[in-house]
């Protein structure tokens, strides 16, 4: 770590995808020294070539009424995008069995709160961030359309939308599939119709990555790649060090933002964190002649559809299969295969890049934001679901709070680690 300026304080950040660039972006603006360290190159896992979707709509959890069901038919469904694979791994059944604990309303709803306070967060800051920043990350708000195919899927996803606008404020426009065709002409004629969340924003993440990373090393942030950790030190309930790339690395403060790898810290965390990775995948191409103006969701066949300043993508999926590596044709066929059910050049030419990442699945889908119980200078900022990019912004700041001895801006008890004791 470079030396710190005489009276700053320092600070260590432990990942440096979206979220730990986050947390370094407010840690510096509070007058900490920084430095970030990541195993592999800065941005390289999840936040490289997710969808770049910023989602105030999405406030509401994976555990809903009716999940538990859906995850059980996938293990019956040959290539279903929703894919949990049977294996003994007591970390997982016991992910599942939270999971499934909270598959009803009244949790659903009270993890909505702390989902959705995050969002709306996120959504603020990155605006103020764009406006007022040499940060050229492709940023768009044309909004998000929830599109279907049937009549009976669109239809009922009244309910869920009059639930979001009485508790979120999250109410969609109803498009129905006469209008749609004119409002988005790149879909095809006879589609049941879409939800138009009018206030979603999307951008490319790998550039966001790297022009957030300048905006920090201009203002003195370190980053150091390819740098492992090893273990933690600690005594007297305080971090010492972290042993990293082959050194101790010190700092007053500590921050892990280490993604669906966290459990892999436990034992120097001192508690146990029930994160799953849920790895999805995406394709990103050239842009197709007849490409979507809007941004999409494809709720019925699980696709996402972005269509970007310099590219065009296609993701989603979720696999429960561990840490597995692995990029299967089969998985990347069910995007293509989804999309061309609703647009009439559902792929561009060539393909640019084929990917994965993992995504930090926690059973409530609520991030962890706070303190570790073992260590009282190590804070965590991880179990982001499928919404780190939506919402590191407002974790970064709220981690910045804790760590300063600030008044939060967001109330902490929601992400906080103890609710998995």
């Amino acid at each position: 770590m470079n030396e710190p300026a005489p009276g700053r304080r320092t600070a260590l950040v432990v990942g440096g995808g979206i979220v730990g660039i986050a947390c370094a972006h407010f840690l510096e603006r509070r007058g900490f020294d920084v430095t970030v360290v990541d195993r592999d190159a800065i941005g390289a896992a999840c936040s490289h070539a997710n969808c770049g979707l910023i989602t105030p709509s999405h406030a509401l959890p994976l555990a809903e009424p009716g999940a538990i069901g859906m995850a059980i038919k996938s293990f019956f469904k040959r290539n279903s995008p929703l894919m949990v694979k049977p294996r003994l791994d007591p970390a997982l059944w016991s992910w599942m069995w939270r999971f499934a604990m909270r598959c009803n309303e009244k949790d659903m709803l009270e993890s909505g709160a702390g989902i959705h306070a995050l969002l709306v967060s996120s959504m603020s800051l990155y605006e103020e961030l764009v406006a007022n920043e040499p940060v050229d990350c492709e940023w768009q708000k044309r909004g998000l359309l929830f599109v279907y195919q049937t009549a009976k899927a669109f239809d009922a996803y009244a309910e869920l939308n009059d639930l979001m606008a009485e508790h979120f404020d999250e109410g969609a426009r109803r498009v129905p599939g006469d209008e749609l065709v004119e409002l988005e002409p790149a879909l095809k004629p006879g589609l049941a119709g879409a939800w138009f969340y009018e206030h979603d924003a999307h951008l490319r993440p790998d550039k966001l990555v790297d022009a957030w990373r300048a905006l920090l090393e201009s203002r003195g942030v370190t980053f150091r790649e390819h740098c492992d950790v090893e273990r933690f030190e600690r005594t007297d309930g305080r971090c010492t060090g972290v042993i990293a790339g082959g050194e101790t690395l010190r700092a007053d403060e500590y921050v892990v933002a280490t993604g669906a790898l966290t459990p892999k810290l436990n034992e120097w965390l001192g508690c146990r964190i029930p994160i799953q990775p849920g790895k999805g995948y995406s394709l990103t191409m050239a842009h197709p002649e007849v490409e979507p103006k809007y941004p999409m969701l494809l709720p019925e066949h699980r696709v996402a559809v972005t269509p970007m300043k310099s590219a065009y993508r296609l993701g989603s999926i979720m696999e429960f299969a561990g840490y597995d590596e692995s990029i299967r044709d089969s998985r990347l066929k069910l995007l293509t295969e989804g999309a061309a059910h609703y647009l009439r050049e559902p792929t561009g030419s060539p393909v640019e890049e084929k990917w994965f990442g993992w995504r930090p699945m926690t059973p409530d889908s609520r991030p962890i934001v706070d303190r570790t119980p073992s260590m009282s200078n190590v804070t965590l900022a991880a179990g982001h679901n499928m919404l780190g990019l939506s919402m590191a912004p407002g974790t970064g700041r709220l981690v910045a709070e804790i760590v300063s001895g600030e008044e939060p801006h967001l109330a902490r008890e929601p992400y906080a680690v103890a609710r998995f004791a």
